[in-house]
């Protein structure tokens, strides 16, 4: 009889692991993604927006979440589950029938944001995390340990508490109920046992995609357990597999030993903790200090605008009180003219007087008033300007400074992103910024060419060129100089100001313009082996039933053949660069050119081309194959296959290894670039990363190339997208 052991982790310091990044609660029938990521299975629905009465779509070896009460599968679950496996009605997750609105089948993972597309299977195609699922049971229990569970065979009022729990049979057990369901010396003495749990799950796990398989071997490429059918004729046919048992030790070797690593670096551990913990205490100090530093700023500002406001108001007062004082005195001035009153009426009582003297002593001063008043009469001016221009304040200024006042301080530089970034006679840079940074107004990207200065550039080549402001994280540099090394840079700006400069990132040009092509879906292309994507930039090879078929005809000596595809394009004249990617994984993969003349030869006559003594390229190290390899031919194509490269044996070649046996074979690139010079009748191949030129030797151009291409078993080649991204543009 085994038990299966459980570790002595303290399972209530794990809860962190154990909540699901959607509901934020404990997993509950978690499913494992694609990405690794686990999801619970209820909020998988939801992100789907599958509605509860919609088809059962639970993931393989999962039945319906049910209660978390429930001690024992219900037969119904169970059946539902065997149906959704056997094909029945239950075939179309995420789809009611009659219904029009198109299901979702793509969702964004919670855990890295990538999307993950669940295709026509739904729900159906996820494993569930078995394992997952045991440890959140076990930190169930420990979170309730008062609450014991009862066996399931005891009857009240002798109803005991549970000791163990059979697997097997799905059900609890006190000890003696055990040990009579489980006697000595029958099958049942075999069963797997553990401690009391509620959570049973099954012994054997099931292909998502294949409901009657058992999962035995593992996908490297994938990295998911597959059966033997997903292997042999299904979606991972081209992929690196593994057993089983071999997956297991190398899995939980490598877990192993990182747990390791990490409790041996525990006190290392602990001191980055203090560290952080002294950083959470500093980051608070320095923000209650900043804020402060910004409440005292701002306080002054305030103090400054209250004083200017109420100089301003005071000066209007003093204005107004003035103007108004000038207007009553020109008003009392005016009235006086009227009859009757004021000066009018006095100089009317003085007319009265009849003594002459008297009256002539008294009029002179008076006339000279009735003249002035008289004289104001004529040109009336009022003695104050109503208008208050002078104060009207222009703060335009002022406000625009205020709303550009800059509280993140410098920005921080972005770096250049060199695994999307691509150069060839144009430069396509692509940076990052930090994950926590503030938004940038823009960016400003400048470059210059290294080593001495060209006849077009004179001594400007070493002087850095900037671009146009930048308004995304991306941008395109044109008019580049072939076989040439540039320095890029970037920095951001926000507010006008600018953040430092990003480290520099030195790039190599190609010898060549770039030449834009897409696969041929026409000329020789074989639709039995050879398979092409939509955008015409991805062809691989499936090794499947009918290469399986050709081999089996064949009693004696090799006779499998390349399947070639070419470009849609031709060359008839100038220098021309390309550059592609072939997959690690690929068997046997050919590069490089071939004329049209060849390419027919090569489509209508595979039988002679199946040979590989025919192929002056093919690897093959006969006598005869080394002897016509020194002639121009009409074709050259370079081996690749199993992460290597091969170097043909050749006394013309310019590398130096090329002469020894063993340095012809090199590690293959991660990029391969070619490069025809139509007019010199020579092509080069290179590594695309370092453009360092790995072999190179004589083609006969007598007629239009094309870049060509050949694959046996299983392989995979994708052209760069900066060579494609012109021509998918129309």
């Amino acid at each position: 009889m085994r038990r299966s052991s459980s570790s002595g982790v303290p399972i209530k310091n794990i809860e962190r692991e154990l909540i699901c990044p959607i509901c934020k609660e404990l997993f509950t029938h978690p499913l494992i993604l694609p990405c690794q990521h686990s999801v619970c299975h209820k909020c998988v629905r939801e992100l789907l927006n599958l509605n509860p009465e919609d088809s059962f779509d639970a993931g393989s070896e999962c039945s319906l979440p049910g209660s978390p009460r429930s001690r024992v599968p219900s037969p119904s679950m169970e059946r539902l589950d065997r149906l959704m496996r056997s094909g029945g009605s239950i075939s179309s997750p995420g789809w009611r029938r009659g219904s029009v609105t198109p299901r979702v089948t793509t969702i964004a993972c919670p855990g890295c944001q990538h999307d993950i597309d669940l295709g026509e299977r739904g729900i159906s195609m996820l494993f569930r995390n078995f394992t997952l699922e045991s440890i959140v049971e076990r930190y169930r229990q420990a979170a309730r340990a008062a609450v014991a569970i009862m066996c399931n065979i005891c009857k009240p009022p002798q109803l005991q508490e549970a000791t163990k729990s059979c697997m097997d049979c799905k059900a609890s057990y006190c000890n003696e109920c055990f040990k009579l369901h489980h006697p000595w010396g029958t099958p049942k003495a075999q069963h797997e046992y553990v401690g009391p749990t509620t959570n049973f799950r099954p012994k054997v796990l099931m292909c998502p995609e294949h409901e009657m398989e058992k999962v035995n071997m593992y996908c490297e490429v994938c990295r998911r357990p597959v059966c033997h059918l997903c292997k042999l004729g299904g979606s991972h046919a081209n992929h690196k597999v593994t057993s089983m048992g071999s997956a297991y030790k190398i899995l939980k070797e490598k877990l192993a030993k990182s747990i390791h690593y990490l409790i041996s670096k525990e006190d290392q551990v602990r001191t980055q903790i203090t560290d952080l913990d002294q950083l959470i205490n500093q980051t608070e100090e320095n923000g209650q200090l900043s804020e402060r530093e910004a409440t005292e700023h701002f306080e002054r500002l305030f103090e400054t605008l209250q004083e200017r406001k109420s100089e301003m108001l005071r000066s209007i007062e003093q204005s107004k009180t003035r103007r108004l004082d000038q207007l009553k005195t020109q008003v009392e001035e005016y009235q006086g003219m009227l009859e009757n009153s004021g000066l009018v009426g006095y100089a009317q009582e003085v007319l009265k007087e009849t003594d002459q003297s008297c009256f002539v002593q008294t009029a002179k001063q008076l006339h000279i008033r009735i003249q002035k008043a008289t004289e104001s009469l004529r040109t009336f001016h009022p003695s104050a300007d109503p208008c208050f221009d002078e104060f009207v304040l222009d703060t335009s200024k002022e406000e625009t400074l205020l709303k550009e006042m800059c509280f993140g301080g410098v920005p921080d530089p972005p770096l250049i992103d060199l695994s999307n970034s691509r150069v060839y006679n144009e430069a396509s840079v692509c940076w990052r910024l930090s994950d926590d940074h503030l938004p940038t107004d823009h960016h400003m990207l400048e470059y210059r060419r290294l080593g001495p200065p060209s006849q077009e550039d004179g001594e400007d080549s070493v002087v850095w060129r900037p671009t146009d402001r930048v308004y995304g994280s991306s941008t395109v540099v044109s008019d580049l100089e072939p076989n040439s090394l540039y320095s890029f840079r970037v920095r951001s700006c926000r507010n006008s100001m600018f953040s430092p400069y990003s480290p520099e990132v030195t790039f190599h040009t190609p010898p060549a313009p770039a030449f834009d092509f897409l696969f041929s879906d026409k000329c020789g292309f074989s639709t039995e082996r050879l398979l092409l994507n939509k955008r015409r930039d991805t062809v691989e090879n499936v090794a499947g039933m009918a290469f399986l078929l050709a081999a089996e005809r064949v009693q004696t000596g090799s006779y499998i053949g390349l399947d070639y595809i070419i470009g849609d394009t031709g060359i008839s004249q100038g220098r021309h660069y390309w550059a592609f990617k072939v997959e690690q994984y690929s068997y046997m993969v050919k590069v490089g050119v071939a004329s049209d003349s060849k390419l027919l030869e090569w489509f209508h006559n595979p039988r002679d081309t199946s040979s590989p003594r025919y192929d002056h390229d093919s690897g093959h190290d006969s006598g005869s194959e080394d002897a016509c390899y020194e002639l121009s031919q009409p074709f050259t194509l370079l081996t690749v296959g199993m992460g290597k490269l091969f170097i043909p044996k050749t006394s013309s070649s310019s590398n130096a290894a090329a002469g020894d046996p063993g340095n012809r074979v090199l590690p293959s690139p991660q990029r391969l670039g070619i490069c025809l010079d139509y007019d010199a009748c020579r092509v080069y191949f290179y590594d695309a990363d370092t453009m360092r030129c790995l072999y190179e030797r004589q083609v006969d151009c007598s007629g239009t190339m094309y870049p060509a291409f050949g694959l046996m078993g299983s392989g995979k080649v994708q052209l760069e997208e900066f060579i494609t991204a012109k021509r998918l543009m129309f």
